[in-house]
């Protein structure tokens, strides 16, 4: 008698006899409900994946037929979304862990090459006054056309000797620098750091920070915690307010910046993958990084679609550095300081 085999031998999978347990499973077969919990996405947003990736990710084989585009995408999402290769998609679609890993491997890449075209700043000048409008409408902010934060995404240790990825928990984590609209869509996405880096010493050294200190979008500025120095261009809140205008700036303040916390919420509710809770990404710090921006441009493309950024429940609150650690930050500008004096007497006294 035969035994049926579950899990095809990834090879066998990938290029041989295996290739009729792939046309198992149809998309047109199951409701959008399933594909939601099992993937996170919906039918059309799946078919749209498949039809931008699908030529990067149709790889000619000498064998008789490689993993299909859609299967691919299919994986990588119940990756990215439940943050472990043992999902119920072997039961699926009969793909064995390793093909998994293969196919994450492949959407990342396809994804990143991409990137440049979902995440940017807005070039025209009525797309920035947009940003600017939506802003001030929010919480009363002139001037601001995006929120910046880091996030630290745990990887597991590139090896014992290498220490500049332990942050200042004690674990090993690169820190992500995003800037954010008042959507959620993100602008800006660095996510190479490492976890031993203090947000002001990532922004600092950041392309963000080259860009703005020459002189791109003048006249509007970002808004940043306590956690970055003060500058012409980053506008953060006063460590102890003293006037009412002072504290009406710092409430604003804290009202516009909370839009990036609730996109880090987002994003980790929504790709588990970056949460934690599933464990640290067992890659190396460049193939972490790789996933944490493929994640962040289907962040933006599923905004593009009208898949409302803060439809998914909150993961708790974005841990803050303590604030004693950057009260040397409010007067290294002199500047800044002025820009920001100006802006609370003109817009909050």
């Amino acid at each position: 008698m035969a035994i049926p085999i579950t899990v095809l031998d990834c090879d066998l999978l990938l290029y041989g006899r295996g290739h009729r347990t792939l046309d198992r499973f149809k998309l047109d077969d199951v409701t959008d409900e399933y594909l939601m919990s099992m993937y996170g996405f919906p039918r059309q947003f799946i078919y749209y994946l498949v039809e931008l990736l699908g030529a990067s990710l149709s790889r000619p084989t000498q064998r008789s037929r490689a993993i299909s585009p859609e299967t691919q995408i299919l994986a990588a999402l119940g990756f990215y979304t439940s943050g472990s290769f043992q999902t119920r998609m072997g039961d699926t679609i009969g793909i064995s862990q390793a093909s998994m890993s293969r196919c994450v491997a492949n959407v990342t890449e396809a994804l990143v090459e991409r990137a440049s075209q979902f995440i940017r700043f807005p070039a025209d000048d009525a797309s920035v006054q947009a940003l600017k409008d939506e802003f001030y409408g929010l919480a009363g902010m002139p001037g601001v056309i995006g929120v910046v934060d880091c996030i630290h995404v745990a990887i597991k240790a590139p090896n014992a000797e290498d220490l500049s990825y332990v942050n200042r928990k004690g674990l090993h984590s690169l820190n992500c620098l995003m800037v954010c609209d008042i959507r959620g869509a993100l602008m800006t996405v660095e996510t190479n750091w490492p976890g031993s880096l203090q947000d002001c010493a990532v922004l600092q050294q950041s392309s963000l920070s080259s860009q703005f200190e020459a002189g791109m979008h003048k006249e509007s500025w970002l808004l940043g915690d306590s956690s970055f120095f003060l500058r012409t261009w980053l506008m953060t809140p006063l460590h102890i307010p003293e006037t009412p205008a002072e504290y009406r700036y710092n409430m604003a303040h804290s009202a516009t910046h909370s839009v990036i916390e609730k996109t880090f919420r987002t994003l980790c509710s929504r790709f588990r993958c970056l949460d934690g809770s599933k464990g640290a990404l067992q890659y190396s710090p460049e193939k972490s990084s790789h996933i944490i921006l493929a994640c962040c441009v289907l962040h933006n493309i599923s905004l593009e679609h009208g898949m409302d950024v803060w439809s998914s429940p909150g993961t708790g609150p974005v841990e803050q550095p303590p604030e004693e650690e950057y009260e040397h930050m409010e007067s290294l500008d002199l500047e800044a300081d002025r820009i920001r004096q100006e802006l609370m007497l003109t817009h909050f006294s």
